[in-house]
């Protein structure tokens, strides 16, 4: 298939085994997601072929790179790719430019689909060409690496963890470029993280790993909203809601999104009138009421609940509710749901506060 990719690996690596068998989406963010030693990072070199499987198949959008089954292996120098790890690896004696350049000569004239200046504007590091890695912060430096890493015109954008190594304002700084590679690039980009927020923000689609096996796959939306997964996100459970920016209320500093399900108020980010916008929903962040009352909470949604799920604590549950075509979790004590009669197919209030949404 023209548009998807096919990730299958079986391999054992000093004890511990992978084994995948993916069919992905050729475009969009497709993140890896899992504790550490569940297998992401182990599932990015392969795909990159720095380590190979035994037993392997890897079709990117209608080209082979990999089918052992057949005796065939597409060494990891001939793969279109960029690979942009935890540290950026820049060459500390080469500035910014000529980083940017070392990618650019690694692909022929002919064959460049991402010029030199795209790259720089994308990841808005005209003002560091002249700079050395040494005198970039550590979000400076990721930037330059993927700006350089994109120059070599790949198929596939592979980011190792690329926030690991940063504290939460360079997560800050770096994070709306990562979007705009989002929303401007055709290019798929495979995101490994263990950072539920990242995932959130960035991601289309989703692999949850565990000790080298998939335990779902799937879009993010829908994956996020499951309660029969072994994974636990524990206070990070929650969905991520898709809408555009309807109205800005400066004298409140709030801005209203327009969801399929109603709308909800967040705090005002400086985001347009009709910017698409995603609002991610923690399950502690919603609580259910019978009627709709006046409270503190501005945020109240009609739904209908589908179902019920363990949480972490024997105390707590998890409620999936359906809003529109979309879905919500709240996060409830087992008191508190008896107290009201919950029951699968009741209409309900979901109540959310919008101090807690960005």
């Amino acid at each position: 298939m023209m548009d998807s990719i096919q990730a299958q690996f079986r391999v054992d690596i000093g004890g511990f085994a992978l084994a995948t068998d993916l069919q992905l989406p050729g475009h969009g963010v497709i993140a890896l997601f899992g504790p550490s030693g569940s297998g992401k990072t182990s599932l990015l070199r392969c795909i990159a072929g720095l380590r190979r499987a035994v037993e392997a198949r890897l079709i990117v959008n209608g080209e082979c790179w990999q089918d052992e089954g057949r005796g065939f292996f597409l060494p990891p120098h001939r793969r279109a790719l960029g690979y942009v790890f935890q540290d950026a690896n820049l060459f500390p004696h080469l500035d910014v430019r000529g980083n940017l350049e070392f990618g650019l000569r690694r692909v022929p004239p002919a064959q460049r689909r991402i010029a030199r200046e795209q790259a720089i504007e994308l990841l808005g590091v005209g003002p560091l060409l002249a700079r050395t890695p040494a005198g970039l912060s550590g979000g400076e430096r990721q930037r330059v690496g993927i700006a350089r890493a994109l120059l070599t015109s790949p198929r596939l954008l592979l980011l190792d963890e690329p926030l690991a190594s940063l504290d939460s304002a360079r997560k800050k700084e770096i994070l709306p470029y990562l979007e705009r590679l989002h929303g401007e690039l055709s290019i798929p980009i495979f995101y490994v993280s263990h950072a539920p927020d990242e995932v959130a923000r960035l991601a289309d689609h989703i692999v949850l790993m565990e000790e080298g096996r998939v335990l779902a796959s799937g879009p993010l939306v829908d994956t996020l909203a499951r309660l029969d997964l072994p994974i636990r996100l524990g206070e990070d459970a929650g969905v991520v809601l898709a809408g555009s920016i309807a109205e800005r209320d400066p004298a409140w500093h709030l801005a209203r999104v327009a969801l399929d399900a109603g709308d909800l108020w967040v705090r005002d980010s400086g985001a347009p009138i009709g910017a698409a916008v995603r609002v991610r929903v923690l399950a502690r962040d919603v609580s259910i009421a019978l009627a709709r009352a006046d409270s503190s909470i501005v945020n109240t949604l009609s739904a209908s609940i589908t179902d019920f799920g363990d949480d972490e604590h024997p105390a707590l549950l998890l409620v999936r509710l359906q809003v529109g075509s979309e879905w919500l979790l709240a996060r409830l004590t087992r008191r508190s749901a008896e107290h009201l009669g919950l029951a699968v197919g009741m209409r309900v209030w979901a109540q959310i506060k919008a101090v807690a949404l960005l």
